[in-house]
Order: C-alpha cells, then sequence, then structure tokens
C-alpha cells in the first residue's frame, strides 16, 4: 500500500490520485518545481464547506443556544490550532508535498500548513465525490470537538479542558514532557501529555506552549471521543510522501 493510500483509509474516504496530489501540493514546493498548480484553489473550496457543515451542525444541534455563542464554538473547531490539531493526529505532516526552504524550518508541522491542508483534502473529498461525502469526512472529523460544551466554551484553552476532563474521570496528575530540537531561527517542539504516568496525547508546535496545547487537545480527543475518527487515524511511523510528483512530472521539472 502506498503512503497516500495509507492517509486515505485514515480519512475513510477516496480521492482521485490527481486531485489528491494536488490536494498535499503546498505552494512552496509549486514555486520551486516551476510554478505547477497549489492546493490553495481546493483550500478556498474546502474551508466553505468546513464552515457551511460545522454552522449547520452547530444550529441543528443546539437549537437554543444564541448566535453568540454559537459563533464562537464554530470559531473554536474551524480555528488553524484545531484544524492543525487534526492533521497532527492523522500524520498529515509527511505527506505534504513541502519546498526545501519549509522542510529545513519544520514546515511540516506548521500549524498553518496543517491546517491549509486539511481545507484542502475536504475540497479534494467534494471533487472526487460529492457535498455529502465531504460534510461526513468534516462531522468525522470536527464532530468530537463539538461534543464537548465546557471545552467548546474554552474556545482554544485545551490545556484547562483536559485538566477538567481528568479530574472529573480521576485519572490522575497530568505532566507534559516537552523536547525542543532544530536551530535557535526555526526551532520545533514535541510535546508528550501524561496523565498518571500513562501516556495520552502527543503534539508539535514552534513553541513550547503550542506543543502542549497541541498534546492537550489530542488528549482531550482521545479521551473524549476514542472512536469518533477511524482507527487508523494514530499518526504513520516512518511514512513519507511520495518520492515523485505527478504534476511536477507533466512540467518537465
Amino acid at each position: 500500500m502506498s503512503s497516500t493510500e495509507e492517509l486515505l483509509k485514515r480519512l475513510g474516504v477516496t480521492i482521485d490520485a490527481g486531485t489528491l496530489c494536488l490536494a498535499l501540493t503546498h505552494r512552496s514546493y509549486a514555486y520551486e518545481n516551476g510554478g505547477i498548480p497549489t492546493n490553495e484553489r481546493l483550500e478556498f473550496l474546502g474551508d466553505s464547506i468546513l464552515g457551511f457543515s460545522v454552522t449547520d451542525a452547530l444550529y441543528r444541534d443546539n437549537p437554543t443556544l444564541p448566535e453568540g455563542d454559537l459563533a464562537k464554538r464554530r470559531s473554536a473547531v474551524v480555528s488553524t490550532r484545531a484544524l492543525a490539531g487534526i492533521g497532527r493526529s492523522i500524520g498529515l505532516g509527511e505527506y505534504i508535498y513541502l519546498g526545501q526552504g519549509e522542510k529545513l524550518t519544520a514546515g511540516k508541522n506548521k500549524a498553518s500548513i496543517l491546517a491549509d491542508t486539511m481545507e484542502a483534502l475536504i475540497g479534494a473529498t467534494y471533487v472526487s465525490n460529492d457535498i455529502e461525502t465531504a460534510r461526513q469526512l468534516v462531522m468525522r472529523l470536527i464532530g468530537p470537538l463539538l461534543q464537548d460544551a465546557a471545552a467548546l466554551g474554552a474556545g482554544t484553552d485545551w490545556k484547562t479542558s483536559i485538566q477538567e476532563l481528568a479530574a472529573s474521570r480521576q485519572l490522575g496528575t497530568i505532566n507534559y514532557a516537552v523536547e525542543g530540537s532544530g536551530p535557535d531561527h526555526a526551532r520545533a517542539f514535541e510535546a508528550i501529555l501524561r496523565i498518571g504516568g500513562t501516556d495520552y496525547g502527543t503534539g508539535s508546535g514552534n513553541s513550547k506552549k503550542e506543543a502542549e496545547q497541541e498534546a492537550a487537545a489530542d488528549a482531550w480527543r482521545r479521551l473524549s471521543a476514542p472512536s469518533a475518527v477511524t482507527s487508523a487515524a494514530e499518526p504513520a511511523v516512518g511514512s513519507a510522501a511520495p518520492d515523485g510528483h505527478p504534476l511536477q512530472s507533466e512540467t518537465g521539472n
């Protein structure tokens, strides 16, 4: 099984090879390879599908919630941080076509790149299938974040949310183990969240705080809805983006 097939398995959708390749092509790679098409148009499309799907679910599931609270919840679950956390949970960074500059600065762990690529994949799902398939993908990925009103009320403070959840279940003390790597101008951090001595979540980021927040979000998702995303959503070990890029070969670069 190729790495892109593994990614599709984690997402639980089918996307034709050309559209999938386009969805994974960051502009930095396109710039360094003759100006081939990027994923930005698919990102634009996916952003609209994501926004509508989440808005529709919030409206239908919360008939008495004021507009202001609905807007806050929507902002929380479609935020760059939330989407990047989902991307990390499926090991998305290993599949993105990045330029050498982004590779050298840990681009595969950057929240903005992961979030944008998640939106592009939603758009690609629509293009290769239909709106309902894309909506179902959104709800599989975002659903766990919509199910806990307390966490969403806090917006983006996942450390507070996981602290409250762990306390309510009497799981034990929360600790974070954080390691930094890379040069001073491009540091990358990896965090592991442990509760009662057991690993519950991992996160990456460009700062210690960001990595801890991502680890907290990962742990919260696992504890709140462990089966909401496909069982294959564990990060891949040793996977990598395919060496050849179909669109690049068409341009002769």
